[in-house]
């Protein structure tokens, strides 16, 4: 078990094509839609830096760029701001670059499709020591007081002294068959456990209404376990999935699950990306 609870790296998987909002994904990668006047994405590296990390592994797509722009130095337009006196302007333009160190690892189109691919391709880059974040580039968990769920969902791991854990949202029970629904049980400290994840279960198969929202807390165990579901047969959507690497995981150690204290705003939807910035923007 690691000595520490203490994480200062996180795996965004930010390498798809975006297919659920196309065609402006052909054009704008996903992860940067933006919520206000950031991307999706940067809503998502600022939970994870105020969980403690200084080193962001974003996997990426052969032909990404405006991820990098983003995150990048433009000296042409750090010049414009500064001849124009724009201070502010230029400050938040450079706070961008100083964030993290950002690093970019390339999945490219002949490694297998799916979300255990991207971890896997991290796996040397994790100390066998060490504790990562692994989550989603397209949603996050929205706090207008610009708390960390991330940061919660560690301390909560300490507590529970399990060295890997996931971050779970309610839905109405009508919309469980979108996600992949959990179920879990409770310890003897009364913390809840995972079990398994029932993929587009029905109102009347879901064993609860908690949902899988891709964020967790990775041993370097569960990090194998990513490697080895790339060894098994595809699921039936032909993709090689995170979420069995969970489930292989835990067969041998306990994975905690910790419900989400703040709202779960999906940018992966036209309509959930409308919400999100409805929510962001006016505050309703």
């Amino acid at each position: 078990m690691a000595d520490s609870f203490t994480c200062t790296k996180a795996i965004i998987l930010v390498a798809g094509f975006g297919t659920r909002r196309l065609p402006i994904t052909k054009a704008i990668e996903k992860c940067m839609l933006p919520i206000g006047d950031r991307p999706i994405v940067d809503y998502v590296v600022e939970d994870c830096l105020k969980a403690g990390v200084t080193d962001v592994y974003f996997v990426v797509g052969e032909e990404f760029g405006q991820l990098k722009q983003y995150y990048g130095r433009h000296q042409l337009l750090e010049e414009y701001l500064r001849d124009r006196n724009k201070t502010a302007e230029l400050a938040e333009v450079l706070a961008l670059a100083e964030k993290a160190r950002f690093h970019y690892v390339i999945q490219d189109q002949h490694q297998p499709y799916g979300t255990a691919t991207p971890v896997a391709l991290c796996e040397h880059l994790i100390g066998d020591d060490e504790l990562v974040l692994v989550v989603g580039g397209d949603d996050f968990i929205y706090h207008p007081d610009g708390s960390s769920e991330m940061a919660r969902l560690l301390t909560a791991m300490k507590q529970a002294n399990v060295t890997t854990g996931m971050l779970t949202a309610q839905v109405p029970i009508a919309e469980v068959g979108r996600y992949g629904t959990m179920q879990t049980h409770t310890d003897d400290q009364g913390n809840l456990i995972f079990e398994k994840i029932i993929e587009h279960a029905t109102p009347e198969t879901a064993p609860s209404n908690l949902i899988n929202v891709s964020k967790y807390v990775f041993d370097h165990d569960a990090l194998d376990c990513a490697k080895k579901v790339l060894e098994l047969p595809p699921a039936k959507n032909g993709e090689y999935q995170i979420t069995e690497a969970v489930n292989l995981y835990s067969q041998t150690k306990p994975v905690l699950v910790l419900p989400a204290s703040g709202e779960y705003l999906d940018g992966g939807t036209t309509l959930g990306w409308l919400a999100a910035n409805n929510r962001v923007v006016s505050g309703k």
